[in-house]
């Protein structure tokens, strides 16, 4: 048998020739990495490595778990968030795009097993909350705060919410009001907004959105009988003042994982105009108010991020005329403020004579979590609860 002959060597074309360029460079990138890589190994590795550590998987399972810790796995999701964006549009687990420059949160379009469930648990926390407060002559109002997508759902698009969730809303509204808790649907107050209630990449509402919440809940109160403030002279002191059109970094382009990209490679950029609240504190009125003890708010706020962005607080007082104080969490949900105010010395030593509860509608349903588990103390006990 003849040797076989060699291929024909043909000339190298321009599309090759670009082809080995890249390759080249992936595989210098892969060289610095592993560089890089090998000069943090020594604080990857567990400290004390033992031939059954290796057998039964704890240290490889140790190593993977500090691996995706280190600085070269954050760069490697971010750079393959920014990849999916700009090349298939692609927003990651937790975000969802509607209409173009439009973004909403994937948490309140799911859809929970035992939902139903979940929704009871927290409408009967919410209630037994209540009781407790009325026994020491506290008022609650419960003000929820609509999705956002379905506040907004001309800029939805083709993107799909649920059917199953259109009675989420009412089903909570109704529980609370048959067990005689006041409750605020802000739907209809988001709706009236002029002009766009949420931002477009953002899941807060906007400054003008916060301020047709806070005329309904302050109209609720109203109807329930304002809570007496114990100088009868406690005012909200705001200097209210224009503030310059600006670009607004969204939330959700932050949890996509693409605000490291430049400005104008990420979703369409926000420019907002708003009004300034700063709070002007109140001079002691008489004698008697000498450390300033008349200007205490009597109303207090917990809840969630809904209530510490786009000066909800300062329109309620302002709605109201009275002091708020404002004990909202950050990342709080359902009761993660809630038990924080409960067990702090500021409800201990200077209780409200009224509570506004603001909660999120996506979170109603969610699988219930430690921190829904929210009781009020004894009079005078301060107790603990775990930081979020």
């Amino acid at each position: 048998m003849d040797d076989p002959k060699p291929l024909p060597q043909l000339p190298a074309t321009r599309a090759g020739k670009v082809v080995a360029v890249i390759l080249m460079g992936f595989l210098f990138a892969g060289l610095g990495f592993n560089i890089r890589f090998a000069s943090t190994t020594a604080s990857l590795l567990p400290h004390a490595l033992t031939r059954a550590g290796m057998l039964d998987g704890t240290v490889s399972k140790e190593l993977a778990s500090r691996m995706a810790d280190t600085a070269i796995a954050t760069d490697a999701a971010r750079m393959q968030r920014a990849l999916g964006w700009l090349t298939v549009g692609d927003l990651g687990p937790r975000v969802r795009q509607g209409c173009p420059g439009w973004l909403f949160l994937r948490d309140e379009l799911n859809v929970y097993a035992d939902g139903e469930r979940h929704l009871a648990t927290r409408a009967a926390t919410v209630a037994a909350v209540q009781r407790e407060l009325a026994s020491r002559g506290i008022a609650l109002v419960v003000a929820v705060v609509p999705d956002k997508s379905r506040i907004e759902p001309q800029h939805l698009c083709g993107l799909y919410r649920p059917a199953s969730l259109n009675a989420r809303l009412s089903d909570w509204t109704s529980r609370l009001a048959s067990v005689g808790v006041p409750v605020v649907d802000l739907a209809a107050a988001l709706r009236s907004v002029p002009g766009d209630a949420f931002f477009r990449t953002d899941t807060h509402w906007t400054q003008d959105g916060a301020g047709a919440a806070a005329q309904a809940v302050a109209q609720r109160i109203r109807a329930m009988g304002e809570p007496p403030d114990s100088s009868g002279s406690s005012q909200p002191g705001y200097r209210i003042a224009d503030k310059p059109a600006a670009r607004r970094p969204g939330d959700l382009v932050r949890l996509a994982g693409l605000d490291a990209l430049p400005v104008s490679w990420q979703p369409g950029a926000e420019i907002v105009t708003g009004r300034s609240y700063l709070h002007v504190a109140r001079t002691a009125a008489s004698a008697d108010d000498l450390f300033g003890d008349g200007d205490l708010p009597t109303i207090a706020v917990i809840g969630t991020s809904y209530s510490t962005t786009s000066d909800f607080v300062p329109q309620l007082a302002l709605a109201l005329g009275k002091g708020v104080g404002n004990f909202a969490r950050e990342g709080g949900k359902f009761g993660g403020a809630a038990r924080a105010y409960f067990a702090s010395a500021a409800y201990a030593q200077t209780p409200p004579k009224l509570v506004v509860w603001e909660l999120d509608e996506r979170d109603l349903q969610a699988p219930l979590e430690a921190d829904d588990e929210v009781g009020v103390p004894k009079s005078g006990v301060v107790g603990t609860v775990a930081s979020r």
